[in-house]
């Protein structure tokens, strides 16, 4: 395990999706993009650098859960990328990015 995999051992979750985030950090783990532009492909995560810190729900939702929903991709985007920054200024804090 990478060590920006390990800390999300007990932090925080930035995606916060309303209604679906558990706010347990006992359940964080760090979810990657799932956009090609990332790095994702077929049975290939993103680079660690293009992830954020997600609650068990919120991760799932952001995993294909949402399209049940209603919800539109471009509205799980945005909150992507205000996690992903979030979170990249805690791994700027922690040493792990530059």
């Amino acid at each position: 395990m990478t060590p920006i995999r390990k800390s999300a051992r007990g932090q925080e979750c930035t995606l916060r999706f309303p209604g679906i985030c558990n706010r347990n950090p006992d359940t964080t783990a760090w979810c990657h993009s799932n956009r090609l532009e990332d790095g994702k492909g077929m049975g290939i995560k993103a680079r660690d650098e293009e992830g954020c810190y997600g609650c068990s729900d919120c991760h799932a939702w952001l995993d294909g859960g949402y399209a049940a929903s209603g919800a539109s991709r471009e509205s799980v985007d945005e909150r992507f990328d205000a996690a992903r920054a979030e979170s990249q200024g805690i791994l700027k804090s922690k040493g792990l990015m530059p």
